[in-house]
């Protein structure tokens, strides 16, 4: 039995009642369906797993089976973000290998979270005409271009299971273009014109969907929302998932994704015509999966209700991993061997990455400092900046898994230091930015600041900084947040007209994650990838005999309030 309020579901326990042989004689079948789902989200071809903390290709395909062989009427889903800031194994080759995944788990639909979105429109055609499964999206101004052959993504789209069809809608975040590369929703239309995908924030095209979905016989909804649970204040769970949910109308089961968090609850009824909606999302990176099961009354097709079970990459580790799904992994980790593992150096400790809310996105964090530190360094600016979401693992990796057994790695037990190989730097940097300097003023920097922890506390924009510090109060509205910004000998950064150099990735330049005033217009790109700078720096330590020391927290950045 679980209990279910604002925050979310307790930890199942059992209930005291047994039931007899006459009382289960009592309860008719005749007239009820099951329909499963089993449903993750933001998977970022974390293909290798087959950890307690990872499950990976291998161990979810097994995984997905024995659970389709429990119950016949099963349907596979994803909220997004399937791709995209992938460690080496899927991103070296242009993330096939995460859809060839996918394919093998029997995946039946996804939407389109943002990172399906870090290549141009030619990609995702490519990636459409990779996957066995439908991909749909509800708040796009124009599908047009997302198709391959005769496989296009849809508005909606009709699973037949067991009797039940089980209709799915999509929707992805509409902050899309500000995190991806300007140009890349840009396509030339059949009548030769530009155009641009459009990412609507209004739930009016989801709504459309789910009527023409019912309209052709859906029996009962899902959405599928790269959209994601932030935090839980003032006794009620908030972000951007719970917004929407409420706003749907005719959903049965809403499922998230983007803000990387753990999250399950119900919302009642709006009247009696309507069913409660089941909300729920999953951790990243194939950490777990959720296991959800809809009991439906044939007569009228209505929820007579549902459960939801979070199924941890712990609890199926010790399944037999797919012969498919292992050689599929083999097969492109052999060919990045001879360039990935190869060891750079060693760290003291682990360098963390994630947690409930994500270090990276909510304060200074180990590898923010190390980066920003040596950027600054390297380009010999009075401050750096960089996004706390382009962080996409921990150091070493924990999607990156070493050939070479004899390379000391974190483990139950095991204490620093640890070896760190290219592999590791590449899954924590998968997406190639090139670091310039940008001179900008006093306002703009606090501007900066402000747009950086404007979404507190998930959302990637959130600044690691070096060479300054600053505070911030996140019960304050958003713009206008920052409380003090300052050298590191405690001067004021005065917002004003005063002008200093910035390093900075090309991404945040450009506009990514709302950085809008960092005017490109100014800046020099030295040639230097950050991905380049992060080696040279591990390098440079070994090369000295020295292990790179995981940094501690030193306060350049304080939540205050």
């Amino acid at each position: 039995m679980q209990a279910v309020n604002a925050y979310g579901f307790s930890a199942a326990t059992k209930w005291g009642k047994t039931f007899t042989a006459t009382d289960l004689a009592r309860v008719s079948r005749t007239t009820l369906n099951n329909v499963q789902l089993l449903a993750l989200s933001d998977f970022h071809g974390a293909l290798e797993g087959g950890t307690s903390s990872n499950a990976g290709t291998a161990i979810l395909t097994t995984a997905f089976a024995n659970d389709r062989k429990a119950v016949a009427s099963t349907v596979t889903l994803s909220s997004g973000d399937n791709i995209g800031a992938a460690p080496a194994i899927s991103s070296e080759f242009e993330e096939i290998p995460t859809i060839e995944s996918m394919n093998l788990m029997k995946f039946d639909v996804s939407t389109f979270g943002n990172h399906e979105h870090d290549r141009n429109i030619s990609h995702v055609q490519k990636v459409i005409a990779a996957s066995d499964f439908a991909w749909v999206a509800s708040n796009y101004s124009s599908l047009e271009p997302l198709k391959s052959g005769t496989k296009a993504a849809k508005t909606y789209i009709i699973v037949d299971r067991g009797g039940i069809k089980v209709g799915v809608v999509g929707m992805n975040t509409a902050e899309t273009p500000e995190v991806i590369f300007p140009g890349n929703l840009d396509f030339t239309d059949s009548s030769g014109a530009k155009k641009t995908i459009q990412i609507s924030a209004s739930v009016d095209g989801a709504n459309k969907a789910i009527a023409e979905a019912k309209n052709a016989g859906a029996d009962v909804i899902v959405a599928l929302i790269h959209e994601g649970w932030a935090e839980n204040s003032d006794g009620v769970a908030k972000g951007n998932l719970i917004d929407i949910s409420k706003k749907l109308k005719g959903a049965t089961v809403v499922l998230g994704g983007h803000s990387h968090q753990r999250y399950s609850s119900m919302l009642p009824a709006a009247n009696l015509r309507e069913n409660p909606k089941l909300i729920a999302q999953t951790p990243n990176a194939g950490a777990g999966y959720n296991r959800i099961q809809l009991c439906i009354n044939n007569a009228n097709n209505k929820l007579v209700g549902a459960s939801l079970e979070y199924v941890t990459a712990a609890d199926v580790v010790k399944v037999t991993p797919d012969v498919a799904g292992a050689a599929l992994v083999k097969k492109y980790k052999d060919q990045l061997v001879a360039k990935l593992d190869v060891k750079i150096g060693q760290v003291s400790d682990l360098f963390p990455r994630g947690g409930t809310p994500a270090v990276e996105r909510s304060g200074e964090t180990p590898m923010g400092n190390y980066l920003a530190d040596l950027m600054r360094k390297e380009l010999k600016t009075d401050f750096a900046i960089t996004n706390g979401g382009g962080l996409r693992d921990t150091f070493p990796a924990a999607t990156y898994k070493v050939v070479n057994t004899s390379y000391k790695r974190p483990a139950p037990g095991a204490t620093g230091p640890y070896d760190v190989t290219l592999g590791d730097a590449i899954s924590v940097l998968p997406f190639g930015n090139s670091v310039g300097v940008a001179t900008i003023s006093g306002t703009q920097i606090w501007a900066a600041l402000e747009n950086g922890v404007s979404q507190f506390p998930t959302a990637g924009r959130f600044p690691q900084i070096s060479g300054f510090k600053f505070s911030f109060d996140a019960s304050k509205a958003a713009g206008a947040r920052i409380t003090a910004v300052t050298r590191l000998d405690g001067s004021a950064i005065a917002k004003d007209e005063k002008m200093y150099t910035v390093a900075v990735n090309d991404f945040m330049l450009y506009g990514g994650d709302g950085y809008t005033m960092l005017n490109p217009t100014t800046a020099k790109f030295p040639g230097k990838l950050l991905l380049d700078i992060l080696v040279d720096g591990i390098k440079a330590d070994a090369a000295a005999g020295k292990v790179t020391t995981t940094p501690k927290a030193d306060g350049r950045i304080v939540k205050v309030g």
